[in-house]
C-alpha cells in the first residue's frame, strides 16, 4: 500500500526565487487517486492515461451523435436573444438555467470570500482551522491503516492551510492570530505525518513572514515571536532531515524552509541571533553546502546564501559560525575555484560568491582570523591572487578583511602573509596596469593594515618597507599618483556640495549632511584617507621615502600639509568612547607630527 505521505504533493513553487523544476510542469499533476484497496499514486500522469486507453483507441469520445434526418431539422427554434445570423450573445441559456448552474458551482453561498477581513472573520477562521486539525488527527488515530477513511479530512485541512495565505495581505491581524493560538497550531503541522501537509504549512509561514508583507515592527514581531516560541526552528530542522530532495515536491519543501530562515534573519538582528542559537540548524546548513552534486542546485546555493546572511547580521553570529569550524569547511569548498571558474550567471557562481561573503564576514572577528590562519587561508588566498580568475577579486577582499582590525589576531595574519611570500603577489598585483578601483582600494587597505599592525623593527615590517623603497621608490611613486586621482574626484564633489550649501540655512544643511557624506564616500573619501595614512607611515619610517613624496607633491605645488589635513579630518571624526577608537586617534595624532 502506498503511504499517505505520497498524497497531495504540490508541484508549484513560489516566485521569490523561482525554483526550477526538473521536468516539464505540464507533465506533473497533483492528484490523490485512490484505488479500490485504498492505495494512492503520488502523481497522475499523461502516460497513465495513454496506457489505460490502449484497448479503446477506436472509440469516439463524447455522447452519441443524433440520428441523421433528411429534412435537416436541428431542433427547436433559437432562443429569442440570438441575433438573426444564428450567433447568440447570452450563452444560449435562460436566466433560470443560469441560476441553476450558479448553484451547481457554489451550492453554499456562505463559503464565498468574505466582504471584510476583520477580527470576527479571523476568529471564525481560527475556530474552523482548529476543527480541521482535530478532526484529521482523530481520524488518523482511529483509522491509521485505512487512509481512504481520513483522506477527505486531509484534503479539507490542506485547503484550510492554503486559505491562510490571505493573512499576508492583512498583517494588522497578526497579533490576534498569535493570541488565538493559531500560530502555534500552524507550526505544529510541520510535525504532521503527511509531509505534504507540513510543506503546505511551511509555505504559508514563508508567505506570512515575507519581506514584501506590509507589516510594521510590532505586527511582525508578534508573529515571529509566536513562531519561535512554538519551536519553529526545531521543526524546520526535523523537516530538513526527513524530506527527500530527490523528490521534486520535497525539494520544494526544503526550498520554502530555507526561505523562512532567510525571512527571519532579514527582519531584525535579535531574531537572526536566535536562529544561530540553534546549533542543529547551523550544522545542517554547513552539511548542505558540502553535498556533492553534478551541478550546484538551488537549495545548495540557498544554504550558502542563508549562512552569508546570518554572518552579515551580527558579530555574535560570526563568532558562533567560527566555533563550528565554518571557516575551515568553506575554505575547502572555495579551494576548488583556484584555477576553475564556475559557469557565469549560474547557480554555482552565486554559490561561490556567497561562500566568499560568509568567509569575509567571519574573518572580521578575532576568532575568525585565528581559524583563518589555522586552516591555511592565507596560503589559499595567495595562490588565488596568482592563479585565480573569477576567484581573484573575492580572495583579495577576504585577505583584506582578515589582515585588518585591531588586536593580535590581525597582526598574526599580516605576519603570516609576509612569511608565506605574499609580498611579491600583492605588490605585483598593485603595479599591474589596468586594475579596477575595487582591486586598488583593497590593496591600499592591505598596505595600511600591514604598516599599522606589523611590530616595529620586526623582520616582516622591514621587508614590507623595503618593497616601497626598491626600484627607485616606484611603488611610492604610484601611491602619490593614486592620491592625485582620488583627491581630484573628491574635490569635484566637494565643489558641488559647497554650491548647494550656499543657499541653505543651518537646519537644511543638517538634513543634507548624511547625503553629502555618502556622496563623498562614493567619490573615494575612505580610499584617499587610507592612502594618506600609508604615505604618512612612509614619511615617518624612511627618510628617502619622505624626500620622494615631498618631491612628487611639489610637482603640483603641494606639500605634506595636504596629507596632514586629510588625516586631521579623520581624527575629528573618530569616536573615542571605545578602546579601538582611542588607539586609532593616538596613532593618527602621532603621524600628523611627522608631517609638520
Amino acid at each position: 500500500m502506498t503511504s499517505i505521505d505520497e498524497l497531495f504533493k504540490a508541484s508549484g513553487v513560489g516566485n521569490k526565487r523561482k525554483l526550477e523544476p526538473l521536468r516539464d510542469p505540464n507533465e506533473i499533476y497533483k492528484s490523490a487517486r485512490l484505488t479500490s484497496n485504498g492505495s494512492s499514486s503520488r502523481h497522475a500522469r499523461v502516460e497513465d492515461e495513454a496506457t489505460n486507453g490502449d484497448e479503446n483507441d477506436d472509440v469516439e469520445a463524447g455522447p452519441a451523435p443524433p440520428p441523421e434526418e433528411e429534412d435537416g431539422d436541428y431542433g427547436p427554434d433559437l432562443p429569442p436573444d440570438d441575433d438573426e445570423d444564428g450567433r447568440f450573445f447570452g450563452g444560449g441559456i435562460t436566466a433560470q438555467e443560469n441560476e441553476v448552474l450558479d448553484y451547481v458551482d457554489d451550492p453554499d453561498p456562505s463559503t464565498s470570500a468574505p466582504d471584510k477581513f476583520d477580527s470576527a472573520w479571523l476568529r471564525r477562521t481560527a475556530i474552523n482551522f482548529e476543527k480541521r486539525i482535530n478532526k484529521n488527527a482523530e481520524l488518523r488515530a482511529k483509522f491509521e491503516d485505512e487512509p481512504q477513511k481520513f483522506i477527505a479530512s486531509e484534503a479539507d485541512l490542506d485547503a484550510d492551510i492554503k486559505a491562510l495565505s490571505i493573512l499576508s495581505e492583512h498583517p494588522e491581524l497578526y497579533a490576534e492570530f498569535a493570541k488565538l493560538g493559531s500560530v502555534e497550531s500552524l507550526v505544529g503541522l510541520l510535525a504532521h505525518e503527511n509531509t505534504d501537509i507540513a510543506i503546505d504549512a511551511v509555505e504559508i509561514i514563508n508567505e506570512l513572514t515575507d519581506e514584501d508583507v506590509a507589516a510594521d515592527d510590532d505586527q511582525w514581531n508578534a508573529l515571529v515571536d509566536a513562531l519561535l516560541e512554538a519551536d519553529l526552528l526545531g521543526l524546520l530542522v526535523s523537516n530538513f532531515e526527513r524530506l527527500d530532495e530527490e523528490q521534486e515536491v520535497d525539494r520544494s519543501g526544503v526550498y520554502y524552509a530555507l526561505s523562512v530562515v532567510e525571512n527571519l534573519c532579514s527582519g531584525r538582528t535579535t531574531t537572526a541571533e536566535q536562529v544561530t542559537e540553534n546549533e542543529k540548524l547551523l550544522k545542517w546548513l554547513l552539511r548542505r553546502t558540502q553535498v556533492k552534486e553534478a551541478t550546484v542546485s538551488q537549495n545548495k546555493q540557498y544554504a550558502a546564501e542563508v549562512l552569508a546572511i546570518l554572518v552579515q547580521t551580527s558579530a555574535k553570529n560570526r563568532r558562533k559560525l567560527a566555533s563550528l569550524d565554518a571557516m575551515d569547511i568553506m575554505l575547502q569548498l572555495v579551494a576548488s575555484y583556484r584555477k576553475r571558474d564556475p559557469e557565469k550567471g549560474g547557480e554555482e557562481e552565486e554559490y561561490m560568491e556567497n561562500l566568499f561573503e560568509a568567509l569575509t564576514c567571519i574573518a572580521d572577528e578575532p576568532e575568525g582570523k585565528a581559524k583563518f590562519i589555522e586552516a591555511e587561508g592565507v596560503e589559499l588566498c595567495l595562490i588565488m591572487l596568482k592563479e585565480g580568475k573569477m576567484s581573484k577579486g573575492a580572495a583579495l577582499r577576504l585577505l583584506d578583511h582578515a589582515m585588518g582590525g585591531p588586536g593580535q589576531s590581525g597582526t598574526e595574519v599580516c605576519q603570516r602573509v609576509v612569511e608565506a611570500g605574499g609580498l611579491k603577489n600583492i605588490f605585483t598585483l598593485f603595479m599591474k596596469k589596468g586594475s579596477d578601483n575595487q582591486t586598488t582600494e583593497h590593496l591600499i587597505s592591505i598596505f595600511g593594515s600591514m604598516l599599522r599592525l606589523l611590530p616595529a623593527d620586526s623582520p616582516e615590517r622591514i621587508r614590507t618597507l623595503a618593497k616601497f623603497v626598491e626600484k627607485d621608490y616606484e611603488k611610492t611613486d604610484k601611491l602619490v599618483k593614486l592620491r592625485r586621482e582620488y583627491a581630484a574626484r573628491l574635490w569635484s564633489v566637494d565643489e558641488a556640495i559647497r554650491a548647494e550649501q550656499a543657499g541653505l540655512d543651518a537646519e537644511e544643511k543638517e538634513e543634507m549632511a548624511d547625503e553629502w557624506f555618502s556622496r563623498r564616500l562614493d567619490a573615494g573619501l575612505f580610499c584617499l584617507q587610507t592612502l594618506d595614512v600609508v604615505l604618512a607611515w612612509l614619511v615617518a619610517e624612511d627618510g628617502g621615502a619622505r624626500k620622494t613624496i615631498q618631491k612628487l607633491l611639489a610637482d603640483r605645488d603641494e606639500t605634506l600639509s595636504v596629507i596632514r589635513d586629510t588625516i586631521q579630518e579623520q581624527i575629528e571624526g573618530i569616536d573615542v568612547e571605545d578602546a579601538e577608537g582611542k588607539d586609532t586617534k593616538d596613532m593618527l595624532t602621532t603621524l600628523v607630527e611627522f608631517l609638520q
